[in-house]
């Protein structure tokens, strides 16, 4: 489920959802050369870390084809623009920054869902280990509930977090103890591949669509920390969104972190791999 937060500019999502159930970009081109450089592997390591060290919210980057992407939200000042580029002093031609509509942000509201601490976030995948059954959702909810229910009025039961993970990693691991409930399957945890076109559900906004554009990215969401190794995709989410299900088919890919945008004018999401947070309590998706 997604729990209500007040939009800062990279933020996570949280909301929820009971059973199983992101912006436009452009780039802003660095100085010209008439010879493309070439970066060396410890060189985009360095500037990797420069970029972490530089201080700026709103931004979410990776090292690929052989440059540092930074993707900044449109809080992002162009002072702050250029203080990244100056944090990697003579390898700053290395970095390539794109621009994002709205803000990178948690998402958090309330509604039909599943609730805990007077918060609202969606339920991801199911998951067992031996014969006790339990959910995955973003670790951004789990820090702030121990207890869930099926509703606002926590008049049903669902059963403890038992482990969560937020910030450095964004996952955590609820165990159903109300007996009543059902928690169907039919997924199997899988990496996902850029290009991929996946769906994600949940809570606020339902069901959407659209493609992975990117794997391994460090996000710096304002004010709540760095999650690294998400999946950036162009699949809209809006608060009470985070903790959902991002899928292809069957295959289990993604569980819904943070982002920018709306379900309107479309975002930028990010997402934590569902084949970490199931490898960390010893769980099998099903």
């Amino acid at each position: 489920m997604r729990i209500r937060h007040t939009p800062g500019r990279l933020t996570p999502l949280l909301a929820a959802t009971v059973g199983l159930v992101a912006a436009g970009a452009f780039t802003v081109p660095g100085a010209a050369s008439a010879a493309a450089p070439s970066w060396s592997a410890s060189q985009l390591a360095q500037v990797d870390q420069a970029v972490a060290a530089s201080g700026v919210d709103g931004i979410a980057w990776r090292v690929e084809s052989g440059r540092v992407v930074v993707t900044a939200d449109e809080t992002v000042s162009a002072a702050e623009m250029a203080t990244i580029r100056k944090s990697a002093g003579s390898n700053s031609g290395a970095i390539r920054i794109d621009r994002a509509r709205g803000t990178f942000r948690p998402l958090l509201s309330a509604g039909d869902a599943i609730y805990g601490g007077g918060y609202r976030c969606s339920l991801g995948f199911n998951v067992v280990k031996g014969s006790t059954y339990y959910f995955l959702t973003a670790g951004h909810c789990g820090d702030v509930a121990n207890t869930w229910y099926t509703n606002s009025s926590h008049t049903t039961l669902i059963g403890p977090t038992i482990g969560s993970s937020f910030p450095g990693n964004d996952y955590a691991l609820v165990r159903y103890d109300n007996t009543s409930l059902t928690h169907p399957g039919g997924y199997t945890a899988a990496n996902a591949f850029v290009g991929e076109a996946v769906k994600r559900t949940g809570s606020t906004t339902g069901t959407h669509s659209g493609t992975v554009t990117a794997l391994n990215v460090t996000v710096r969401y304002v004010g709540s920390g760095t999650v690294k190794g998400m999946i950036q995709t162009t699949v809209c989410a809006e608060p009470g969104d985070s903790g959902g299900p991002l899928y292809d088919g069957t295959k289990a890919l993604g569980i819904t972190s943070g982002g920018s945008g709306n379900c309107q004018s479309g975002g930028t999401t990010f997402y934590q791999p569902v084949p970490e947070a199931a490898n960390k309590y010893g769980v099998t998706v099903y």
